[in-house]
């Protein structure tokens, strides 16, 4: 039977990986993600990761299988416990979050036969630590989803929002774990990456994708992953 408190619904995607080294990239994107990663059955690890101001690749080895379970912007505090920027750019255990509760957790989700199973554990030990949503988490959902939709200036979603570019920054680094400003950078890297699929012609991607030309799409390329737009398209269909 479901748990009453479910997890699912704020779950924006799930990737399975077996069988050889597993490859991730954390992008600056305002998620926080949950890895459980098994050695063998029953044992392996379970990670926290908040959201990232920069980019960071990895390869992890010696893993028989990962399950990488990324969260929807905002639900932080209410899924694990904690402002979210005590999260950023932290990779931390659930037993760190949770103490012995985690231990005991992490046996149950490296125990785990499926990802639903793995989901239904975790929903009922978060339920039963009785999370509440606050007024903030909600705010900076709604902005969040403003930044999604279109690009925005900070203030233009702020008096959209009816409060103040202060209070906006507050609410998005208790729920989101990164200023809003940040968010809105992450935002449009990610509109060029998808961009990227389809064309390669940066100049319209750059256009497309909210910069103002394509040095600025570089710039921020640079900045925000440590490489150019190109070396990273490159790294992504590198076998």
């Amino acid at each position: 039977m479901e748990p009453v408190f479910s997890i699912a619904r704020f779950v924006e995607k799930a990737r399975v990986a077996s069988g050889g080294p597993v490859a991730v990239e954390w992008l600056p994107n305002g998620r926080t993600s949950l890895v459980v990663r098994i050695v063998e059955r029953g044992t392996g690890d379970v990670h926290v990761v908040g959201p990232r101001r920069r980019a960071k690749f990895k390869h992890a080895t010696g893993v028989a299988r990962a399950v990488v379970i990324q969260f929807k912007p905002g639900w932080s505090r209410t899924l694990f416990g904690v402002p979210a920027n005590q999260l950023t750019d932290q990779l931390v255990t659930l037993e760190d979050l949770w103490a012995s509760a985690g231990r005991d957790v992490t046996a149950e989700l490296l125990a785990a036969q499926s990802v639903p199973e793995l989901l239904h554990s975790l929903s009922r030990a978060i339920a039963a630590r009785a999370p509440s949503e606050s007024t903030s988490a909600r705010l900076a959902r709604r902005a969040a989803r403003l930044f999604e939709a279109s690009e925005t200036r900070v203030e233009t979603v702020a008096d959209e929002l009816g409060v103040s570019t202060r209070h906006l920054r507050r609410a998005f680094l208790e729920s989101i774990g990164i200023a809003p400003k940040e968010f809105a950078r992450g935002v449009r890297l990610q509109r060029a990456i998808s961009e990227s699929a389809r064309s390669k012609d940066w100049g319209v991607i750059a256009r497309d994708a909210g910069y103002y030309d394509q040095a600025h799409l570089i710039g921020d390329f640079r900045d925000l992953t440590g490489l150019t737009p190109s070396a990273f398209v490159a790294r992504r269909v590198a076998p």
